[in-house]
């Protein structure tokens, strides 16, 4: 999607930018504890995070698909990785590193064509450098912060992990498609045309992890596909004209998410029967979905006029908007394990935004290459990945 959407939202940036206010109608305390919800004792595998591929883990908490990752709680080889940001320049073919700590990018290196996504791996291993045009994905050790050899994929924009982590979901836009490859070699299993999908290009599972919800940016809809069977289910219309992006599962595991950037908010579906329930204004070019540490807050990046959501999960309901200053496209991104840093790229202004999840303080403004998109922030604490710029459980 990077610059074949920038020339249409520019007039509409613009307009954004002239009447972006900023309110902040409750206090937010993303980092605070919790209330305990109700639920079945973990088992040994939820308890030490010994999540084994080839079966889907069982849940951390029935009351909370995000309850294995509370702040700082890392698991296994996310203990041993540096505390970075991985920053994809879709434009230049570059990632750029920058350190959580100082703020400051300390590496940069190069890449295939058109890198787009920055992905965790399902074992927590790797970070996949999704190079869409190239052809390829670059595969990063987070112990050093340094590139391998790339791997030949075809049309890798985006990326997930069926949640027995036995495959990668590539997500080829370009070719309607979505490959389900060997997780660790990337060797072709089965390809899913999508004909009825254009534009695919983000999902989230639900959350016993055997269905997807996928968005189709060109189509308006969204598809649901049954990943045991590597079949598509159902589709699911929106509106004429809309450009749905990412998605999120709710904590409570009931409602997805979807961001609709050209009707400027989120749509609410039910996640069992995938029925729209209701749609919510949030700002223009709403876009990137993100779940705070504790599970009460959605963060929702509205690209076209430099802003933040936030919208609390218990009642579904907005509790304020947090302003960039000055001009910013604030895109994808991820928080910090310890909660209290919201990363994002800004798409269109060559740098990243590190922003207080306390008070909504703008802490760095980063300068990176051209074009930088769907970064990585890493580690991220939680037991497995099954995708995108770090969906843990």
């Amino acid at each position: 999607m990077a610059g074949r959407l920038a020339t249409a939202l520019a007039s509409v940036a613009l307009a954004a930018v002239m009447l972006a206010g900023c309110s902040e109608s409750e206090e937010h305390k993303p980092n605070s504890r919790p209330k305990p919800a109700p639920s079945q004792p973990p088992t040994r595998e939820a308890r030490t995070g010994a999540a084994k591929a080839g079966h889907i883990p069982p849940p951390a908490s029935r009351a909370d698909v995000y309850a294995a990752g509370r702040p700082d709680r890392l698991r296994g080889p996310a203990r041993q990785a540096l505390r970075r940001v991985y920053v994809p320049n879709s434009d230049s073919n570059t990632v750029d590193v920058i350190s959580q700590e100082s703020g400051r990018v300390v590496a940069h290196f190069a890449t295939g064509q058109n890198p787009q996504h920055v992905t965790p791996s399902w074992d927590l291993r790797t970070l996949w450098v999704l190079n869409d045009q190239g052809n390829s994905v670059t595969p990063i050790d987070p112990r050093t912060g340094r590139p391998g050899k790339n791997v030949p994929v075809a049309d890798p924009y985006n990326m997930y992990f069926t949640a027995d982590g036995r495959y990668a979901i590539v997500v080829a836009e370009r070719l309607r498609r979505l490959d389900f490859r060997d997780a660790e070699t990337m060797r072709m299993h089965h390809a899913l045309a999508v004909p009825m999908c254009a534009g695919v290009d983000h999902m989230d599972f639900t959350a016993d992890g055997r269905r997807a919800l996928v968005s189709c940016e060109f189509s308006g809809r969204m598809i649901e596909v049954d990943l045991q069977r590597e079949k598509v289910l159902k589709t699911i219309d929106l509106r004429s004209g809309a450009m749905p992006q990412d998605v999120k599962l709710s904590p409570d595991g009931r409602r997805f998410y979807v961001a609709d950037m050209a009707s400027n908010g989120v749509w609410v579906l039910d996640a069992h029967s995938m029925r729209k329930l209701r749609f919510i204004h949030t700002g223009m070019g709403a876009h990137g979905l993100y779940t705070s540490r504790d599970s009460r807050y959605l963060y929702i990046t509205n690209r076209a006029e430099s802003s933040i959501s936030r919208l609390r999960f218990s009642t579904g309901k907005l509790v304020g908007k947090w302003k960039i200053p000055g001009h910013a496209s604030p895109d994808m991104g991820g928080v910090s394990a310890d909660g209290k840093v919201l990363w994002l790229s800004g798409r269109y202004n060559s740098e990243v935004y590190a922003i207080s999840t306390n008070t909504g303080k703008l802490l760095h403004r980063i300068p990176v290459g051209p074009g930088p998109h769907g970064l990585c922030v890493w580690p991220q604490p939680g037991r497995y990945s099954i995708g995108h710029t770090g969906i843990l459980r």
